[in-house]
């Protein structure tokens, strides 16, 4: 949970907020066909059917440290397109709409491409 504090009172963002905020934007891009789970412990909560994320919330990943997010994506894309481009588009939209969103300073936007599907 990340929490400012500004003249009028108290914002808090929840973690389920950012990905799905993040999931949404990502989703949108040309070429990203889907998110794929981060790691062992994703894989597993995804099976269990009351555990579910929806499936654009997945592969997010948020660390707010020092008043800046650092975001971890991975992605799978559509075989053909140009991954540097796409990747590029990503970090720009995500960093776009976080900041607008939510005032945050975004450090650092991190792209996993983990697979490419025809």
């Amino acid at each position: 949970m990340v929490t400012l504090q500004n003249h009028v009172g108290k914002i808090s963002f929840s973690a389920n907020f950012f990905t799905e905020l993040i999931g949404n934007t990502v989703t949108s891009c040309f070429g990203v066909i889907a998110m794929n789970v981060r790691g062992f412990r994703e894989t597993l909560t995804a099976a269990l059917p009351k555990a579910k994320k929806r499936e654009f919330a997945r592969g997010v990943k948020v660390d707010y440290k020092d008043g800046a997010l650092t975001i971890d994506l991975h992605i799978s894309l559509m075989y053909g397109v140009n991954i540097n481009a796409v990747s590029k588009s990503i970090i720009n939209k995500v960093d776009y709409t976080v900041r607008r969103a939510t005032g945050l300073d975004v450090e650092k936007v991190n792209v996993f491409v983990d697979a490419i599907r025809v």
